[in-house]
């Protein structure tokens, strides 16, 4: 069983998105069965996993105190992947979801504020002993910001994802419906992102 954790110390950097879009790709790739664990209070994911009509993948709200009782039941249950999504500002439980992970995903927006603010996550994966990368999420379709992000994330000697993810409405229309952004545009731009990223992650994590 693989175990990606989608950590950012800093709010609004697309954690929840990117958490879900991710063990949906799993599961349309029929990587095993495929648990999303939610550790944010405010259960974003759950809500996403309720209003949706499949059944995979499986989502599962807990405490942080309870990630290792859920991570394996999912072992047990036969999963070979799953994604922990994390909450911000909470240092504990994303301590204990970069210390259960094989690989920690970093996700951070082309803005200053979002770019001194990985330096945090970047030593909380360094100190649990977790691979690490940077993911420039929710980056304008136009425009040179995510060169320059990218420039300014080489400055922390972190590997930094080959796949970008662009800012699109359909990622906000697809999560309202229960669905993920492959599901809802399957031939969209956005479902090929989501599709090399998971495709990436699978050969950095050896799955």
């Amino acid at each position: 069983m693989k175990t990606i954790a989608v950590i950012s110390q800093k709010g609004g950097a697309g954690k929840t998105t990117l958490a879900i879009n991710l063990a949906v790709a799993a599961d349309r790739a029929g990587n095993g069965g495929v648990t999303l664990i939610d550790l944010d209070p405010q259960a974003s994911a759950s809500v996403w996993g309720d209003n949706r009509e499949l059944p995979t993948p499986q989502v599962a709200s807990v405490q942080p105190n309870r990630l290792q009782p859920c991570l394996d039941k999912a072992r047990a249950d036969g999963a070979g992947f799953v994604v922990i999504d994390t909450a911000p500002h909470s240092e504990t439980a994303a301590l204990a979801a970069a210390r259960a992970a094989d690989l920690i995903l970093i996700p951070c927006r082309p803005a200053v504020l979002d770019l001194h603010a990985i330096g945090s996550t970047i030593d909380l994966a360094r100190l649990a002993g977790t691979p690490a990368a940077v993911l420039l999420n929710s980056i304008p379709s136009r425009g040179s910001l995510a060169d320059e992000a990218a420039e300014a994330v080489a400055g922390y000697e972190i590997p930094l994802v080959p796949v970008r993810i662009v800012q699109r409405a359909a990622y906000v229309h697809s999560l309202t419906c229960g669905k993920s952004i492959q599901e809802f545009e399957p031939r969209g731009k956005g479902a090929e992102e989501i599709d090399r990223l998971y495709r990436w992650i699978c050969d950095a994590a050896a799955i």
